[in-house]
């Protein structure tokens, strides 16, 4: 016997993503959750439409210095994925507690980030309307693939 391809009726995707790192960097891997999740529902079977995804993304931890306008030149690789994702509906949010701790206010962060209350308030928020959540888990790779398999 072998494995088998199992295509799961996905319908009606809601999700919000708690981004809560202690390195800044992990952006970019938690990034790839995101590009991880909408894929998949965008290619055949699903063909799913990036405006029928309903997607949030919360920003507590020290990724939030990533959106800060001050640091394009230093993340713009990050800030270019986000304004991508955010230009298929994703929305980005980040905790206005965490920016005060950093000393932002709502104009000092990228156009697409919305400034919201507070992330443990937002994440409950969309958990109560039914949204999944998912925190990404950020590993430093220790051994290649070649290595493990």
């Amino acid at each position: 016997m072998a494995g088998k391809v199992v295509n799961t009726p996905y319908a009606d995707p809601k999700v919000v993503f708690d981004f809560y790192f202690d390195d800044p960097r992990h952006i970019h891997s938690a990034l790839y959750w995101l590009r991880s999740y909408m894929n998949p529902l965008m290619e055949a079977p699903y063909n799913m439409a990036p405006e029928f995804m309903d997607i949030v993304v919360v920003i507590h931890g020290t990724e939030i210095v990533t959106v800060a306008k001050a640091n394009q030149t230093k993340y713009a690789d990050a800030v270019n994925r986000m304004k991508y994702y955010a230009s298929l509906g994703v929305k980005f949010r980040v905790c206005g507690l965490a920016a005060a701790d950093y000393g932002y206010q709502a104009r000092d962060f990228q156009d697409f980030i919305e400034v919201v209350p507070s992330a443990i308030t937002e994440l409950g928020h969309w958990q109560q309307q039914g949204y999944g959540l998912i925190t990404p888990r950020i590993l430093d790779k220790k051994f290649s693939v070649e290595e493990i398999r």
